[in-house]
């Protein structure tokens, strides 16, 4: 994850927030008013900004430095954490809520359910959620992939709602919920072309490929008159750390 701290402030701006009924939606299949919430990868704080909104002590883990000074400066009352979700050691007890938005896929997939099921208290509950981006028009949408897939042949997409089929696959949580929201995201020239250049993808590039592919990905929405719709796909899966009861 420490890939993106050579543009933390990008990051911040160019990719898109969180909608409220996140914070809401948690805060529902809590059932309470948490006693604390940690945020695994938490970036910039896209996601931290609803998680606020749970009006709980939050701690926020966040590998890289520079990402971590960046989110540390909007969210002043939180607990941030220099490192990342393995090295990091919940309190007594665990946590009320763990959450990650858009992280999930950087946890070794053999161990993150499991770590992630110790770090809760009992009854606490799992929140992952993340964008998809897809594109409003199918036409516009087809002929930027193609770009990027000239640019990049080797990167596929995950399937769609991926991490609501890991943790449930996983077998530890219970009463696990997805919601879905579809969301038009419209962009002009430079507000595609920077959040292109916070992806993981574009930053493996070289000066010069990533040169390259601004230019064509540029032309390509140019050829559309200088605008693009996303469509974003907004999922949320929540699990819980069902308590365990003694039989009599």
């Amino acid at each position: 994850m420490r890939l993106f701290g050579t543009v933390a402030g990008l990051y911040d701006t160019a990719r898109p927030g969180y909608p409220a009924w996140i914070g809401t939606a948690i805060a529902d299949h809590h059932g309470r008013t948490p006693r604390s919430v940690a945020e695994i990868g938490a970036g910039t704080g896209k996601g931290t900004a609803v998680l606020t909104d749970l009006n709980a002590p939050l701690t926020c883990l966040e590998p890289d430095p520079r990402m971590a000074a960046v989110l540390a400066e909007r969210f002043p009352d939180a607990t941030v954490h220099i490192g990342t979700f393995e090295e990091w050691t919940p309190p007594a007890g665990g946590v009320d809520v763990l959450a990650c938005a858009m992280a999930w896929h950087w946890l070794d997939p053999a161990t993150r359910n499991r770590l992630a099921f110790d770090a809760l208290a009992p009854g606490g509950t799992l929140a992952v959620f993340g964008h998809r981006y897809g594109y409003a028009d199918a036409a516009q949408g087809a002929a930027i992939q193609a770009v990027l897939d000239d640019v990049d042949p080797d990167v596929a997409d995950r399937p769609v709602d991926w991490f609501h089929d890991d943790v449930l696959a996983s077998g530890l949580f219970g009463d696990v919920r997805k919601q879905v929201a579809l969301t038009p995201l419209p962009l002009d020239r430079a507000g595609y072309l920077g959040l292109m250049q916070t992806f993981g993808p574009f930053l493996r590039h070289t000066p010069e490929q990533q040169r390259y592919g601004l230019d064509r990905l540029g032309r390509t929405i140019d050829d559309f008159g200088g605008t693009v719709v996303m469509q974003l796909r907004t999922t949320l899966v929540l699990g819980l750390k069902e308590p365990v009861t003694m039989e009599s």
